[in-house]
């Protein structure tokens, strides 16, 4: 549907009750001549005024939020369409074929697959239109556009590749069978977009509902925060979203709109496919979805974009001049469009066409098939190719268009717009064969019936414009490409000799790592490529002095005098600012994280992000988010400051972290390290850079940093091995030989292993210290042999951390038989007290400790 032919039009539609219709009208014909002799632009400048007068006279007035449920972009406003129609349409034919069959045929084989085939049904147009005329791969001429999938749809974009020649058949064949498809000569198919488990495919994970659109987002600032600081120039560029309606409910959806807004990223746009239906019914069925976004992105200050009827429309309205169509949508409820969606072309004539007079004459000289064919806009090509035109032109704001579509279109009484649809995943023969008659698709009746995957011949016109498409936009997508440009890491010694030789210097393990990071931030080479990030509390970490060395990053600079501008740690922004300071949004945050962590595949470059954080707001707050980061093979630095349960005594329950070494435990490829002394700290810091930088490696490190100052001692010769494998002999105390104990400990705890050693050698018992600095590393199959090595010993362990049992636990199956193994930990919820009492309360405390290793010897 087009936006009314005429302004008066919409001026036929009811409003309050009117006490002078005389007037109205005159209020009208006024409004109606200025518009004819001003035009636009005065139009709108005279509403704008009387608005503002309505506003000074307080007579509680506003305009209707929303615009009527019609296409934003006229029909006289649509650009000639560049494409070869009826090709494309044939195109997008065999994609929905190809897919659907993909998906049935896993499922006949085995049951318990699932896939999805309704959601790409909604969305294949959506997707064929970008393929075909927007969706900018990497080349030498263009860096190249950043593209989220509706995870859904992935059988779609599987579809395509298929035609496009990168998977083959034996792909096809297995769908969700990434583990038996080798055996086969085959490789299997992720469910969603799964960068890990095809990374040279897949760019972006999606699959994690959410974390999609705000990791979008960030990716279009950090897009802009290369290019202000001359990194990277990344004009031209587009990040591109294709979303489901009902995914705006997640709170991640939605949360960074107003940044975007803010930020005025242009270079960022979203499709919502608002195709009704989420998982098990409407999405809004008591209302409109596509009203409701309206309003939201609106009012967050994005530009809507509108694509709700198709061409098969346009007559209809041009001969609508009462309103009667845009009265009848804006009282019909989703839940009712849905029903209208699922119905035949008779049911549809009767229900909605039914309703009044003006719609029976609109209807008249229709078939009932003619009905049923009225396309929706997110379902023709010629409306979605404007709708994206527009977007991809628009200035100053980011865009959303909002897409009109039916789940399962196509697919008739087998799913098309019903309550099940989302799980249908097996159609019998006749739903296949009214398959192919809806989209005419060259195949016979057997073909339909026995799911034959089909590919025009190379020289067809269909393959011959496919790829002459992808070749005028750069190439296949989505495509996945790690070659990267990686800055040399400077020798350790050159900027963390203050924590390898500490000799006994109080500090806190946080306060040696913000010294550590300001001097590699002058690295000449390096130094450029560190981002960075925090949530608001730079200060709380003592980062105060990086505002000056380094600046916050703001895409319009400073534009005010700040309140401690005279002081020598006064805040500064700055456009080529290098700090993102993401305010309170551990969301935000960590979306700004994982555009960097990878920004060494998406962009060529390679970034080192430092995200440092209260501990307890990482892994329980975004854990979703870190875990997709993962997914999408992120390279970079987590720090968990002010760590463990009784090291941040005052802060009480909420922020007291006993359990983030837990959850890093259970992502494969992040190394979680805990360590005591920042000596340990800068091993670990300096293995890291290496591992990610100059060997390429796709792991990310997560290490946990206190905010508790204590004697820090000079690393031991030789230990630096043992700190970076997770854990080494850290001193021997009391007399030499005879059974003894071995205490094993990490982070703070660690300080109250050796002084709990200190105490039993008083007394005569001689003790080994272990320093943990990493439970997980010591518990996976590649850290069994360290672990070996530190169990030589022959009397019992006692091992204690900052965290829950569960942690030190995790070493209980690499212990020899013949030794006892006793954990302490924090299990439990925090409480707000001193270290001392915390750590008396959760019986960590050195005393604790000792008395864990006194039973232990007599037992």
């Amino acid at each position: 549907m087009n936006a009314p032919n005429s302004m008066a039009q919409l001026l036929q539609m009811p409003a309050a009750a009117d006490t002078d219709p005389l007037e109205t009208q005159e209020w009208r014909d006024a409004f109606s001549a200025l518009l004819a002799a001003g035009g636009p632009e005065r139009a709108r400048f005279m509403l704008d005024e009387l608005a503002r007068l309505a506003r000074v006279q307080r007579i509680g007035w506003k305009p209707e939020p929303g615009t009527p449920y019609a296409n934003t972009i006229a029909v006289e406003e649509q650009p000639v369409f560049p494409g070869d129609l009826a090709v494309e349409e044939r195109l997008a034919s065999l994609m929905r074929w190809n897919a659907l069959a993909m998906v049935v045929r896993a499922n006949l084989a085995y049951g318990e697959l699932g896939g999805h085939i309704a959601s790409y049904a909604s969305a294949a147009d959506l997707f064929e239109v970008g393929f075909n005329h927007f969706f900018h791969a990497r080349d030498d001429r263009h860096r190249g556009d950043l593209v989220f999938f509706q995870p859904h749809s992935a059988p779609g974009v599987y579809a395509r590749a298929f035609l496009e020649g990168r998977l083959g058949e034996a792909d096809l064949l297995h769908y969700r069978q990434e583990i038996v498809a080798p055996e086969a000569g085959a490789r299997g198919l992720s469910s969603y977009p799964h960068p890990w488990l095809m990374p040279d495919f897949w760019q972006f994970p999606t699959g994690s509902m959410g974390i999609g659109p705000i990791s979008s987002i960030y990716h279009a600032r950090f897009m802009r925060y290369l290019t202000h600081r001359n990194l990277l120039d990344c004009a031209g560029r587009k990040v591109w979203g294709v979303f489901g309606d009902g995914e705006m409910d997640e709170p991640e959806s939605m949360s960074a709109l107003t940044l975007a807004a803010r930020e005025k990223l242009d270079n960022l746009v979203w499709v919502v496919n608002c195709n009704l239906q989420r998982l098990d019914g409407p999405v809004r069925g008591n209302g409109r979805i596509i009203d409701e976004l309206e309003q939201l992105f609106a009012g967050a200050g994005w530009n809507v974009i509108k694509l709700v009827w198709g061409s098969d429309w346009d007559g209809l309205f041009a001969r609508d001049q009462q309103g009667a169509l845009l009265r009848a949508f804006a009282h019909t409820v989703d839940g009712q469009m849905q029903t209208f969606a699922a119905k035949d072309g008779r049911y549809n004539r009767e229900h909605f066409f039914g309703q009044d007079e003006a719609l029976q004459r609109l209807a008249q000289g229709m078939t009932d098939e003619q009905i049923d064919r009225l396309r929706r806009g997110g379902h023709d090509l010629v409306k979605i190719h404007a709708a994206y035109a527009a977007a991809a032109a628009h200035r100053g704001q980011p865009t959303v268009v909002l897409a009109h579509t039916k789940k399962g279109y196509g697919m008739g009484t087998a799913g098309q717009g019903r309550m099940t649809t989302h799980s249908q995943k097996k159609l019998d023969e006749t739903d296949l064969i009214a398959f192919r008659n809806r989209f005419d698709l060259p195949l016979t009746d057997e073909q339909a019936t026995s799911l034959a995957f089909h590919k025009p011949a190379e020289d067809s016109p269909e393959m011959v414009y496919l790829h002459e498409r992808r070749a005028a936009l750069g190439g296949f997508l989505p495509r996945r490409e790690t070659a990267c440009d990686a800055p040399p890491v400077p020798a350790l010694s050159g900027y963390a000799q203050f924590a390898l030789a500490a000799e006994g210097k109080e500090m806190s393990t946080t306060m040696a790592f913000v010294r550590l990071l300001g001097q590699l931030l002058k690295d000449p080479q390096l130094g450029p490529r560190i981002v960075p990030i925090v949530a608001d509390e730079a200060r709380t970490f003592g980062m105060a002095n990086l505002f000056k060395q380094v600046g916050i990053y703001s895409s319009v600079g400073q534009r005010y005098a700040p309140e401690d501008i005279g002081s020598v740690l006064s805040y500064r922004e700055a456009l080529d600012g290098q700090i993102l300071e993401e305010g309170i949004s551990e969301a935000g945050a960590i979306a700004s994280w994982t555009a960097a962590a990878t920004s060494y595949s998406v962009h060529g470059l390679a970034m080192l992000p430092f995200y440092i954080y209260y501990s307890m707001f990482g892994f329980q707050r975004v854990g979703d988010a870190i875990w997709a980061a993962a997914d999408q093979r992120a390279r970079g630095f987590l720090l968990g400051a002010t760590s463990g349960r009784t090291t941040l005594g005052g802060e009480g329950l909420q922020h007291q972290d006993g359990s983030s070494h837990l959850v890093a435990a259970t992502i494969p490829n992040c190394k979680a390290y805990d360590p005591a002394f920042a000596g340990e700290m800068a091993v670990i810091v300096d293995a890291g850079m290496r591992e990610m930088l100059v060997e390429q490696q796709d792991v990310f490190y997560y290490v946990t940093l206190m905010n508790e100052n204590y004697a820090q001692p000079s690393l031991p010769e030789g230990a630096a091995q043992g700190v970076v494998r997770g854990g080494y002999r850290f001193g021997v105390y009391g007399p030499q030989g005879g059974e003894g104990v071995t205490l094993m400990g990490s982070g703070a705890i660690l300080t109250e292993v050796i002084k709990a050693a200190e105490q039993l050698a008083i007394e005569g018992i001689g003790s080994e210290v272990l320093s943990v600095t990493s439970w997980s590393e010591l518990a996976r199959p590649t850290g069994r042999a360290t672990l070996a090595e530190l169990m030589t010993g022959r009397g019992p362990i006692v091992a204690a951390s900052d965290y829950v049992r569960a942690v030190p636990e995790s070493l209980r199956a690499g212990v020899p038989a013949s030794r006892s193994y006793a954990t302490l930990g924090t299990d439990g919820f925090g409480r707000s007290d001193t270290r001392a009492a915390l750590r008396r309360f959760f019986g960590v405390d050195a005393a604790a400790i000792a008395e864990a290793a006194r039973v232990a010897l007599q037992t």
